[in-house]
């Protein structure tokens, strides 16, 4: 028999596509199942339009059937076949697409449409047998024939028999090697799940032979395996179901089902989208955090379907990075496939149905919020920071769809507030958005660069989380108010002054204050009466966009910048130590220089900043209770 060879440069062809295009081998039997439920999609069509045909979808279905022994893999349709000459133009010419001809010939009816592609899918098939049969009894036809390759070295093709229209696609399974086990390929639990993993959703019944076990006939103890024929897949996937079937349990289910997480989900959103481009989506927002969120490991993306069947396990294109704890799969009869259905273009029907998730997400949150604070709040906790993170990413361009979705702590309300309720409360004379940064509520409840603000009645944010005040840079202004940390060497507020002092008091004070500015050196930018201490002694402030809170987050960095913000040391001129500080400058240089250090390093501990040398720090303690 003559071997003929295939068509545009198939060798070559061939080991890419074995070798590279493919990244997982269990990928063949997904294609050819899915060319299989194309060929009878394709009978589907001609009834449409043939009165001869009566299409029963009940008499339409694939088979799966496994012969270990001989290491044989069969994959049977009912579907419309090839004659001699269609499997030379569909299965003789490498990337020829059957389907793709089949398609734009004919008008599609009821939502079917076709996605599998004799050509390339078909191949992959090489990717795991040495031997690959196709045979085929076309429609309309008596006769049959057989197509047989052993890979990029040729074909054959010669008349058989075959009592029934459709296909087979038998294959001889390679022997296992060093590197890879391909006897996986010839288990049943294996073949079962990658059939419901891929295919799960084909409209067509996917049959094979499963080994059960039950009691012995008379017996109560001992059990006997047999087989019995069994559907694999579901068929009728929930995002194609009309909403008013499903209840919550279903969507759990589902969830559940699908392995997103162990916990349920707090909100699940059902679209669809029909227009300029169609879609179908079930988009979950789960309740609790995975315990990998944070890592390398963790990846984001929704699945993605054609169709039915799963194109990608985690299309990470389907979701900005701030959403990306949202769980759930787009189906889609729209998407252009190129090479292998493994590799998706990305093209302009993806990013539009990218743009239209995140409304419909953002348009879910916002309804939370709103009606559902306490189910809001607890999603915060565990996803807040991300969605601060997504405010912060790309120099602040999502801000428009976050900046409603935030929330911090408040010091009047004693608990979590969206910015929106912080400015509606703000009093008329307030221009700014006042907030304090530190490790905890509790550390900045203590902070004495707040008494001023809270003395002025003035409602202050609290920014517990590393992210928060870059986020709020990238913010900028919220309805027109700026953010103001309480730690900013300019509040914008009119303290009052101390009438009491004299001029000559005030530049006493100035030398003072310089003096101890040249003790301190370049620790700090400068040493001033501060008018925002009420009770405290002493307090660090800023000068300049850089916080002291932001100082220390960024020396946690793995690189370590040395970069420092421009602290300012405030002292109260009404408290008892800056009258011992005066005492000490007049009547012991030695104890003025001591008295400076110790407020100044009193200062760093308030803020949470390390001691420069902790040991002579410990010792001028000492000195001063000797």
């Amino acid at each position: 028999m003559t071997v003929k060879q295939f068509q545009a440069e198939s060798k070559r062809l061939l080991d890419l596509m074995v070798n590279s295009i493919y990244t997982h081998k269990e990928i063949f039997l997904r294609e050819l199942i899915s060319n299989a439920s194309d060929a009878i999609d394709k009978i589907y069509y001609k009834a449409l339009t043939d009165e001869s045909l009566h299409f029963n979808k009940e008499d339409y279905f694939i088979r799966v059937e496994v012969d270990k022994p001989n290491r044989l893999l069969k994959i049977i349709d009912t579907g419309i076949g090839m004659t001699s000459t269609e499997m030379e133009e569909n299965l003789g010419v490498i990337a020829k697409s059957g389907s793709f001809a089949f398609k734009k010939e004919n008008e599609l009816k009821d939502g079917f449409d076709i996605i599998g592609q004799f050509g390339v899918g078909f191949y992959s098939a090489f990717m795991v047998a040495d031997v690959v049969t196709v045979i085929s009894r076309a429609l309309g036809s008596d006769r049959a024939y057989k197509w047989e390759s052993k890979g990029a070295e040729g074909y054959t093709i010669e008349p058989w028999t075959k009592a029934t229209v459709g296909t087979e696609v038998i294959l001889k399974i390679k022997a296992n090697t060093d590197d890879e086990n391909y006897d996986e390929f010839l288990e049943e639990y294996r073949i079962k799940s990658i059939i419901k993993k891929y295919s799960d959703f084909i409209r067509y019944p996917i049959k094979m032979d499963v080994t059960k076990s039950r009691l012995k006939a008379g017996s109560d103890k001992e059990y006997e395996q047999y087989t019995e024929e069994q559907t694999l897949n579901s068929m009728v996937p929930i995002w194609k179901k009309n909403k008013n079937e499903l209840t919550k349990e279903d969507y759990e289910n589902f969830y559940a089902e699908k392995h997103f997480g162990f916990d349920k989900p707090i909100r699940y959103i059902h679209i669809n989208a029909e227009g300029t481009i169609s879609y179908k989506a079930v988009l979950f927002i789960p309740e609790k955090m995975p315990f990998d969120f944070y890592t390398k490991d963790y990846e984001k993306g929704l699945e993605l379907y054609a169709n039915g069947v799963l194109i990608m396990n985690k299309c990470a294109d389907l979701l900005p990075d701030y959403f990306s704890f949202v769980k759930g799969m787009v189906d889609s009869e729209d998407l252009s496939l190129n090479i292998s259905r493994e590799l998706l273009q990305h093209d302009r029907q993806l990013k539009l149905i990218a743009k239209n998730i995140k409304a419909k997400i953002k348009s879910e949150l916002e309804d939370l919020l709103q009606n559902d604070r306490d189910q809001y709040v607890e999603f915060f906790k565990s996803f807040g920071k991300q969605l601060k993170y997504g405010l912060y990413s790309d120099f602040g361009a999502h801000k428009d769809v976050l900046q409603d979705l935030l929330l911090f702590y408040s010091s009047k309300e004693k608990k979590l507030v969206t910015l929106s309720e912080y400015v509606s409360r703000m009093p008329e004379k307030q221009k700014y958005i006042y907030y304090a940064a530190g490790d905890s509520i509790e550390r900045i409840d203590k902070l004495p660069q707040t008494e001023l603000v809270a003395d002025k009645g003035y409602e202050i944010l609290y920014f517990t989380d590393d992210v928060d005040e870059f986020a709020i840079r990238m913010l900028r202004t919220y309805k027109e108010k700026e953010f103001k940390s309480v730690s900013s060497s300019d509040l914008g507020i009119e303290a009052e002054e101390n009438k009491e002092a004299s001029e000559a008091d005030k530049q006493e004070n100035q030398a003072l204050f310089a003096e101890m500015k040249t003790l301190l050196a370049d620790k700090v930018k400068a040493v001033k009466a501060s008018k925002r201490l009420k009770q405290h002694p002493v307090c660090l402030s800023n000068e300049g966009d850089l916080t002291i809170e932001m100082e220390k987050i960024l020396k946690t960095m793995p690189n370590n910048p040395d970069i420092k913000a421009d602290k300012v040391l405030e002292i109260n001129v009404n408290h008892a130590v800056f009258q011992a500080l005066k005492a000490a400058r007049q009547e012991d240089p030695e104890k003025f220089k001591l008295y400076t250090d110790l407020l100044y390093n009193q200062a760093l501990l308030i803020e949470g900043l390390p001691v420069e040398d902790p040991v002579a720090f410990s010792n001028n303690i000492c000195k001063i209770m000797a």
